[in-house]
Order: C-alpha cells, then structure tokens, then sequence
C-alpha cells in the first residue's frame, strides 16, 4: 500500500514537470527605470511623509482608484507618493484613458494642482 501512494505521488509530481518554459513570459527589465530614479529627482515611495494626513491622502485616493472599473493590473498597482500634500503618480498603465481616470481620481481627492503624473502608457 505504501508503495502504491509513493508511485502515485511520483507520477503526479512528474506530470505538473512537462509544461514548456517558453509559456513563461519574460520578467520586464527595469534596469534603465531603476537607474533614473537612482539620481534623486524622481519621487520614489522613499519619498512618502509619515504624517498622517497624507497616508491618508494616500489611502483615500488608493481606495477611489481601485473603484475604477476595467482597470488594468499595472494600473490598480501605480504608485502614489504624498509629501505636505502633494501627489505623485508613477508606473505603467495599460492605456491613454487609464491615465486620465487615475489623474483625475488624484486630482478630485488632492486639489489639480497638487498633483504631478509620470504614468507612462504601455506600448502596445
């Protein structure tokens, strides 16, 4: 009998080994990303204030973004860095009109001209 449940496992352990690699797909390389936010002029969530009135800037405009519907995974996931009140978004997007919603969600909860976005647009 405890051969039988060790050949089973085996055989199932070696049955989830044949998918091909190439399904994979390829981890995006940040490299140059990383490099320019290295230099210090770019906010980075290093910059994010501790005080509470922006964590909860923060938090509202998270919570209002993910309200959005149809939004892509990469834009449910931007960053969002607040410092005495000003807002920065960065990260990719799926699309033009994503870009504009999430803007514009920042924009309602933090005031338009508090607000700076470096959203970049996915090629397509």
């Amino acid at each position: 009998m405890r051969y039988l449940f060790l050949s089973l496992g085996l055989m199932l352990l070696v049955s989830g080994c044949n998918e091909p690699i190439a399904n994979k797909p390829a981890d995006r390389d940040n490299t140059a990303v990383n490099e320019r936010d290295a230099d210090g002029d770019n906010a980075t969530p290093f910059d994010q204030s501790n005080d509470q009135a922006d964590i909860d800037l923060v938090a509202k405009i998270r919570a209002n973004v993910l309200e959005i519907d149809d939004l892509s995974t990469n834009g449910r996931n931007v960053k969002i860095i607040t410092n005495d009140g000003n807002v920065v978004l960065r990260g990719p997007v799926a699309t033009a009109a994503e870009r504009t919603a999430i803007e514009q969600v920042a924009k309602d909860a933090a005031g338009a001209d508090k607000v700076t976005s470096q959203l970049e647009v996915e090629a397509e």
